[in-house]
């Protein structure tokens, strides 16, 4: 059996009261459907947003992993010259490397001991080899030699130097990659956030409440649509001053990647530094052995013939980090690294702010149709004025009636990661090794929570709303009857294109 056509409308709980096609059945289902096309939209705008920030995420890392890789495949090209030095300690090298390379990955180790014990092993190894064969070293007497390192400084300023350069650009780089998980994993958090009973009214009445009136070509004012979008979406505009904290801390960070010394000069060159410091000892054994004696005594029994030392040795082909320089095409790349980044995140600046213009611009009339757009009651102008960003500014909204005083507490939560991350991109410009744990339970340093479902997509999609898939709300609204069970064939997508 058939609805009729018209209907006098008293029973309509979120319609203006007047004639109607809708029942109350209808009407319920409509604004459940208004809520889940919305939230659809949502969702996809966030996962566009993902994606970009996942691309951003790979593009980077592909790029660190790659200098890393070459820094370590260039080192038996420059240690070569050292013999035995270099050929009997490939793992002491390697085993930095490696640590690098954990480090940067996430791993909880304290760079700056690691960095230091390599030189402590590396003196070890120097000043053994640089000893008489028939000079027997013992664990002990080679432990005291390592703890020279800080006090005589054998291999001069490099190590502090180097140490200080590798320390910061992990760190950054880092914290980077970190920041552009956490920042993905705060929007999939948020576009997830089911929108309230509320809301819901009021997207029935903005959407399809003119189809009830017999007004489903009249779109609704810009200004009305604004202030419902604006309630709808007031806690997530209030991620918006973190949020752009967050994104102007990593466009800072990105840009400390080409100050000098650049990331691509201090990768490539710690081979180069390594060589330089061992033919520093090298150059300054006699000096050092003797402090050595000094210290640790000397490494033979009393009443023997002291160990002969070494003749000096004049300093062969000076080999240093600026001939390890990258070439001028690695700066350039580097360049646009930077550049690619820091334009890519100024778009993503003004997100939580503009995803309620964003939906309105596709759904509501252009600015040419404000006198013959559907206000909430008739096809007339908007007269309200439009609320500010965030839950605050709803407190006299006309369209969305919310409690200011009872913000969403998943967003809430997702506003406090956005500051922690901030903080440690603070602490690692300024070169300051953090406390790395995830800043949330569920994400880890390589970038989980970037890719939906497992799915990495490789283009950059934009950032702002996507119809969503309406299989399931359209299988919904064909088990209506009656002619006014047409509207439910009609979602805000078929809305979004008449634009």
């Amino acid at each position: 059996m058939s609805h009729p056509v018209s209907l006098p409308g008293e029973h309509l709980r979120m319609c203006p009261q007047g004639p109607t096609c809708c029942t109350s059945a209808m009407e319920e289902n409509l604004a459940g459907l208004s809520s889940q096309e919305t939230e659809g939209l949502i969702r996809e705008a966030g996962r566009a947003l993902q994606a970009a920030l996942n691309a951003l995420h790979r593009g980077f890392d592909t790029y660190f992993t790659e200098l890393h890789g070459h820094s370590e495949r260039s080192l038996q090209d420059v240690l070569s010259p050292l013999g035995s030095l270099y050929s009997q300690n490939t793992r002491l090298y390697g085993d930095l490397f490696a640590d690098l390379r954990r480090y940067y990955r996430g791993s909880a180790l304290n760079l700056d001991e690691n960095l230091s014990d390599f030189w402590s092993r590396l003196l070890e190894r120097t000043f053994k080899t640089s000893t008489p064969p028939d000079v027997s070293l013992s664990e002990d007497y080679l432990e005291c030699v390592a703890k020279q390192q800080e006090t005589l400084r054998p291999f001069g300023d490099i190590p502090r130097d180097m140490k200080a350069k590798v320390i910061r650009a992990f760190v950054t780089a880092r914290s980077f990659i970190q920041g552009l998980s956490v920042s993905a994993d705060v929007v999939r958090k948020v576009s997830q956030v089911s929108l309230g009973p509320e809301c819901s009214k009021a997207l029935m009445k903005l959407v399809y409440c003119p189809h009830c009136r017999g007004l489903a070509s009249v779109k609704p004012c810009s200004s009305y649509c604004s202030n419902v979008m604006k309630g709808c979406l007031a806690n997530q505009a209030d991620l918006n001053p973190e949020w752009q904290n967050l994104i102007d801390t990593m466009i800072q960070v990105a840009s400390s990647f080409s100050t000098e010394p650049s990331l691509d000069v201090v990768l490539s060159s710690i081979p180069a530094r390594i060589y330089e410091a061992v033919q520093y000892l090298q150059e300054n054994m006699n000096k050092f052995t003797a402090k050595v004696y000094q210290t640790c005594g000397t490494p033979f029994e009393s009443g023997t013939k002291s160990p002969p030392l070494q003749e000096e040795k004049k300093k062969s082909s000076s080999l240093t980090a600026l001939k390890y320089k990258p070439s001028p095409t690695a700066g350039v790349r580097l360049e646009m690294q930077v550049s690619d980044l820091s334009s890519k995140l100024r778009e993503m600046r003004q997100y939580w702010v503009q995803l309620p213009v964003a939906l309105c611009s596709k759904l509501s009339a252009g600015r040419n149709s404000q006198d013959n757009c559907w206000n909430g009651i008739t096809k007339a102008r908007y007269l309200p004025e439009v609320m500010g960003d965030g839950l605050a500014n709803q407190i006299n909204n006309p369209e969305v009636d919310l409690d200011i005083t009872k913000p969403d507490m998943t967003i809430r939560q997702q506003i406090m990661q956005l500051k922690i991350m901030s903080n440690r991109l603070k602490n690692a410009l300024d070169g300051n090794d953090v406390d790395f744990q995830d800043a949330s339970d569920d994400i880890s340093g390589s970038g989980s929570g970037m890719c939906v479902g497992g799915h990495c997509p490789r283009s950059r999609p934009g950032l702002y709303a996507y119809p969503p898939d309406n299989n399931r709300v359209r299988g919904t609204a064909a088990s209506q009857p009656g002619i006014c069970s047409l509207l439910l064939l009609l979602p805000l997508t078929v809305l979004l294109l008449q634009r």
